[in-house]
């Protein structure tokens, strides 16, 4: 039996949390002022909860012209279904700053590898994800789908955002699988727990 750095088992999936803190939130935006393609990465990740795959595949063309409220229709790699993404504020005034820093070539990827024409891997994503987090002091396990589980935690925490229509988002097929892949912690069920009825 094979084990990796961190003694699990070879091919045993390491599940990568949210971050949970707007303060954290804000301290990696900061850290990667400099970094406009990096910037763009985590702000249109942490705003529209789409798989690093289908972030990385985006090309630099379907988001040129995009005001704040327009949407970019995108079919996920990994189940084939239509999805859309969304040009909030936040989105917008990271990719003006990446469009007039960057420059870039309207048929390249938005998220361009630096080592050839392709774009950035998932994994990539996940390297760089894990060290924003390291970089910040964030204890925990972090990788590409802390940005959509960054997401999905934010607009339930802080917007009230149903299960059922996080489901919808994340194309699960059933709000208990989008419970679980947000990890409901048990200080969260006591906290509902003491809440009196009667």
């Amino acid at each position: 039996m094979t084990t990796n750095k961190k003694g699990l088992k070879k091919g045993t999936k390491v599940k990568v949390e949210p971050v949970r803190k707007i303060k954290d939130i804000n301290a990696i935006s900061k850290l990667l002022q400099g970094k406009p393609r990096d910037l763009l990465l985590w702000i249109l990740g942490i705003n529209n909860g789409l798989r690093a795959s289908d972030l990385v595949n985006i090309k630099v063309v379907k988001v040129v012209d995009k005001k704040p409220g327009d949407t970019i229709n995108i079919i996920e790699s990994k189940t084939g279904k239509d999805n859309i993404l969304v040009i909030n504020k936040s989105v917008y005034k990271a990719l003006q700053g990446f469009l007039e820093v960057v420059q870039p070539d309207p048929a390249e990827y938005l998220f361009q590898s630096r080592k050839g024409k392709g774009h950035l891997s998932s994994q990539s994503v996940g390297r760089l994800v894990k060290t924003w987090c390291k970089s910040v002091n964030l204890k925990g396990s972090y990788g590409a789908h802390t940005l959509r589980k960054t997401w999905g935690y934010h607009q339930r925490v802080n917007h009230g955002v149903g299960f059922e229509i996080l489901c919808r988002r994340y194309n699960h097929s059933s709000p208990s699988i989008t419970m679980g892949y947000l990890g409901i912690e048990n200080k969260e069920v006591h906290k509902v727990l003491m809440n009196e009825i009667g």
